[in-house]
């Protein structure tokens, strides 16, 4: 039966409560209990929302002084935290938070309720004073006790942010109770802008999640300090402490909750589709039309401005080294198990680290500036390299690839990977002497190989990156070169060239790596040039690839025989480094959560030419002409295709290959033409005809068998006016857009959703955005 809302002594018996945590309250009240409520009392739900709410706002007000009040607003903080998933579940109750409440106005009397505010406004701005309530959350200014009530409202929040950093030189003192409650008031913010994992996945970018478009408004007076609050305590963290092995065994470490709530309250507030606004462009012009003068430059999400508009060297600084210490720290190699803290919230830093590179391009030119940007590489390969077989982090995969391709689309980056490598992260690949770029090149080919098949549609993405990095790369060693071929060997098998529309493309991005290499970087690639060698009648067997529809069968004969993606034999491993673990898979019952589908490549990304200055220039797609590697269709995560190609490529390859009855996809002489004829062999055949003589007639002269004579030969040597003319490189650029906006989204969340198991937030409920599967 419906409660009173005046009846205050029911009411208070929810917050009265001393000493409860939110494992209490998650206990005490089970989500049975509550979806009954909201289905047979729901005046008893809305009012005991309203209640928590309104006492919440009173604890604001006053500014929390007395521990009796502090209490109450912890415990209406962990009663919200619980309930409100509850009422986004449900499609009715949706609209209950964006409500006015009846008498809630702000002088209590009727006439206020033309201006009172929507309950989740009062929710959202009472949460955030509390964050900058002295003494409760921040270390009190005042020497004296003798605080009055008006207090709250005459702080100057920026004089308390959390920690130094970006814009704030002071260093509190740190104090274990204020993190606690920061965390608590966090975790409540983020079970609200949570909503939008109760609606499914959409391409339209505009419906924006109204919980953080308030938030990071002007009306959250608190906007500035408190993005730089987040950001401060995330980047200044230092989980391995003063250097004691086994610290953090003996100190229960407070920061760590604080800082993993920070960082995903963060990446929350900056989920924005930059490819639907008029952001603000490198040189600071916006844009925008003429008509979108009346907007003020950058968008209206105040956290997404901030981040964009950092500017100054040492904040980069502070930040690029934070973060590279924190993915970082599951690399240090002690000679103590365990002795080191290994952090949790890699995947939140990688989504920040994005949103950084993506919203702000003065930090993605001084992460590129010096070799610093090795210190995010290295661990990002080594996630992707231990993430190969364990199908539950296919979206770690993902994310540590569109990173890579985002900073690959730079000239120097592909400079900066010629640094040599001598940190040694233990890594189950081989033991190798060279750069960076090796180390790359090694463990994308571990990736290809070894990896499980639902990483096949990020085979595309791996190989862009190679290619728009292979102009830049001054020696590769005779191991990565040796990988490189191997790949070029796999992918170039008939089975595999004719049993998928798109496969072709692999063996394009490939040649394109070695014309690169070839072209620009001879002198140096010696090893490259002699594995080329080697190998040559790879390149043979492509030149003379067969087109007769008996072939093609036979070729998909093969097929059916060898059932291996790519076989693993004959890529000479050797010995994986010391220390290394292999790649595990998933345990059989690990929880994931299911991805949206990523753009293909040619939607992620758009041409560049480098031109001799090496400026780079926009090449215009152009419509008429279908380009070889034309339209991959991209695919879902789990590697079915996906519908969304545009329809002229569709009607282009029916035409070229048949579709037979089955509905199944047919490879046809025509096709093979279509592309065979564009394969660009012409300057690697030119380098053999020019080579492979020579060195056949030094090992006829010599005997030789030794390789170490063939390679000094070939450092010697030149072909300059023996090539064909140089082509231009081309760079293909990352580019932003709604398909991967909405990708990042889903995955957020359900990086979210898995990490609050303590107390589990979300857990069985009728979650829309992914599905929760069971590996």
């Amino acid at each position: 039966q419906p409660v009173e809302a005046t009846d205050d002594a029911f009411w208070d018996q929810f917050w009265a409560d001393t000493a409860t945590s939110v494992q209490d309250v998650f206990a005490l009240v089970p989500a049975a209990e509550i979806r009954a409520v909201r289905e047979e009392s729901p005046s008893n739900l809305a009012t005991l929302c309203y209640k928590a709410v309104e006492k919440l706002v009173q604890g604001a007000e006053s500014g929390c002084h007395t521990e009796k009040e502090r209490q109450i607003v912890l415990n209406c903080c962990r009663l919200l935290t619980r309930i409100l998933p509850y009422i986004f579940e449900d499609p009715d109750w949706r609209g209950f938070f964006w409500s006015t409440v009846p008498g809630a106005g702000r002088g209590g009397g009727d006439e206020d309720d033309e201006n009172a505010r929507p309950l989740a406004e009062s929710l959202l701005l009472a949460v955030t004073d509390l964050l900058f309530c002295p003494d409760f959350t921040v270390q009190s200014h005042r020497r004296s006790t003798v605080d009055t009530a008006e207090d709250i409202h005459s702080i100057d929040s920026c004089e308390y942010i959390w920690e130094a950093g970006v814009g704030f030189a002071h260093s509190p003192q740190p104090n274990y109770i204020h993190d606690l409650n920061r965390t608590e008031l966090l975790k409540l913010l983020l079970t609200c802008f949570s909503e939008a994992m109760y609606l499914p996945p959409s391409s339209d970018s505009s419906n924006t999640n109204p919980w953080v478009q308030f938030f990071c408004s002007t009306e959250n007076r608190h906007a500035l300090p408190l993005f730089t609050s987040l950001l401060n305590v995330v980047c200044a963290y230092d989980p391995v402490g003063y250097g004691i092995p086994y610290n953090h065994l003996l100190f229960s470490d407070y920061r760590e909750p604080l800082v993993e709530e920070a960082a995903q309250v963060l990446i929350v507030t900056l989920d924005y589709d930059s490819s639907t606004s008029s952001s603000p462009t490198v040189d600071g012009t916006t844009t925008g039309t003429a008509m979108d003068d009346v907007d003020p430059p950058g968008p209206d999400n105040l956290f997404v401005n901030y981040l964009s508009r950092i500017h100054r060297e040492e904040d980069f600084q502070f930040i690029l080294k934070g973060v590279a210490r924190l993915l970082s720290t599951p690399l240090v190699q002690t000679y103590l198990p365990n002795s080191a803290k290994k952090i949790q919230f890699h995947q939140e830093l990688l989504v920040l680290f994005w949103k950084l590179c993506d919203f702000n391009k003065k930090f993605l030119f001084f992460v590129l500036k010096s070799s610093d940007v090795l210190d995010i590489l290295v661990p990002i390969l080594y996630f992707l390299n231990d993430a190969r077989a364990d199908q539950s982090r296919v979206g770690l995969m993902h994310i540590g690839v569109f990173i890579l391709l985002l900073l690959s689309g730079e000239r120097n980056f592909g400079v900066r990977l010629n640094k040599p490598y001598s940190v040694r992260v233990p890594m189950d690949i081989p033991v190798f002497t060279g750069t960076h770029a090796d180390l790359l090149i090694i463990v994308f080919h571990k990736i290809i190989t070894s990896g499980h098949q639902r990483l096949q549609p990020l085979f595309d993405c791996l190989l862009t990156i190679v290619v728009n990095v292979s102009p830049y790369l001054k020696s590769l060693s005779m191991v990565a070169a040796n990988k490189l071929l191997h790949l070029l060997e796999a992918f170039s098998t008939t089975w595999f060239l004719f049993s998928a529309v798109q496969n072709h493309h692999l063996v394009f991005f490939l040649l394109e790596v070695f014309n690169n290499i070839i072209q620009y970087q001879f002198d140096g690639n010696s090893n490259l040039v002699y594995a080329v060698i080697r190998k040559r009648n790879v390149f043979h067997q492509l030149a003379n690839l067969p087109t007769d529809s008996q072939a093609i069968q036979k070729g998909l004969q093969r097929k059916k025989k060898s059932p291996e993606p790519i076989s693993r034999t004959n890529s000479q491993d050797g010995v994986s480094m010391e220390g290394s673990r292999p790649a595990a898979p998933a345990e059989p019952g690990t929880l994931k959560t299911s991805l949206v589908a990523t753009p293909g490549i040619d939607k992620l990304t758009e041409k560049s030419q480098v031109s001799e200055d090496g400026t780079m220039r926009s090449l215009e797609p152009e419509a008429s002409q279908l380009s070889p590697e034309g339209n991959p269709p991209a695919a879902l995560s789990d590697g079915e295709p996906w519908s969304g190609e545009p329809s002229h490529s569709r009607r282009d390859r029916r035409r070229l290959s048949s579709t037979s009855s089955s509905g199944q996809w047919t490879p046809t002489p025509d096709w093979v033409m279509s592309w065979k004829s564009k394969l660009p062999l012409q300057t690697i055949m030119r380098l053999l005809q020019v080579l492979v003589p020579q060195v056949e007639k030094i090992c006829i002269d010599k005997g030789l068998t030794d390789e170490s004579e063939i390679l000094k030969f070939l450092q010697h040597g030149t072909l300059v006016g023996l090539l064909p003319v140089p082509h231009p490189i081309l760079i293909r650029k990352y580019q932003a857009n709604s398909g991967t906006a909405m990708w990042f989204r889903t995955y957020m969340w359900g990086v979210i959703y898995l990490r609050n198991v303590d107390p589990p937030i979300w857990y069985d409920t009728d979650v829309k955005l992914f599905e929760i599967q069971r590996v």
